[in-house]
């Protein structure tokens, strides 16, 4: 199975996060789109079926992953 590059997954479980907390519910009391979307993709990502494994296999998979050097500035000519 493929994985998420690190940063990607960081950045699907933040939006996720915020969303959750933020975004109105729908009119039948569930997730938004936003949410919904977000769950899905994280979902897709992690190869789960559920959001609620889909984040633990997100918060697991960021815990393991190596911790990338900050990258230099390129200056633009």
């Amino acid at each position: 199975m493929l994985t998420p590059h690190p940063a990607v997954l960081r950045g699907l479980l933040d939006a996720y996060e915020a969303a959750a907390l933020d975004e109105p519910v729908d009119p039948m009391g569930g997730p938004g789109p936003r949410t919904r979307d977000l769950a899905y993709t994280l979902c897709v990502s992690t190869g789960t079926g559920e959001v609620r494994h889909a984040l633990e296999a997100a918060r697991r998979q960021l815990a393991t992953a190596p911790v990338a050097a900050p990258q230099a500035a390129v200056a633009a000519d």
